[in-house]
């Protein structure tokens, strides 16, 4: 079973840090062939979702409260090391998330902006489409709302 935990910048620890960074690179930039600045500043003011599997981090999430990233809550930077994909662990940390969103920020309403080829994964979980598809650092993306 996938360990969760919630914790703010500050309540991460320099090894922890690490991981998710590494975790980041080695899937963003790395798998998806796509150069781009992960380090964008915004680390400070998340909570962070960390999913981990014999102490090691192997899935992570980045929550926003409202009015930080969107005028909404807000979840991104969500990813699963490649190698542990098949055990369902990305709806493991969504549903965290989503949960830490309505426990700490008392909201409802979540905004995220996913890779295409990802919106049946996010549907799952009740987000929808909203406008239209857009690149994002040379990826497909669309907005999607839960409500």
């Amino acid at each position: 079973m996938l360990q969760l935990e919630a914790k703010t910048f500050d309540e991460l620890t320099i090894t922890e840090l690490y991981e998710i960074l590494q975790l980041r690179s080695e899937v963003f930039v790395v798998e998806q062939n796509c150069v781009y600045q992960d380090i964008d500043g915004k680390d400070e003011t998340a909570l962070h979702i960390l999913g981990k599997k014999e102490g090691k981090i192997v899935a992570y999430a980045r929550c926003f409260a409202p009015q930080i990233y969107f005028e909404e809550a807000a979840i991104g930077r969500v990813v699963v090391k490649s190698s542990k994909r098949k055990f369902g662990y990305g709806h493991d940390i969504l549903k965290a998330s989503i949960a830490e969103i309505e426990k700490r920020y008392q909201t409802f309403t979540i905004k995220i902006s996913a890779q295409q080829y990802l919106t049946h994964f996010y549907e799952s979980h009740q987000f929808i489409q909203i406008g239209e598809g857009y690149l994002e650092d040379g990826i497909p993306h669309i907005a999607m709302l839960k409500n």
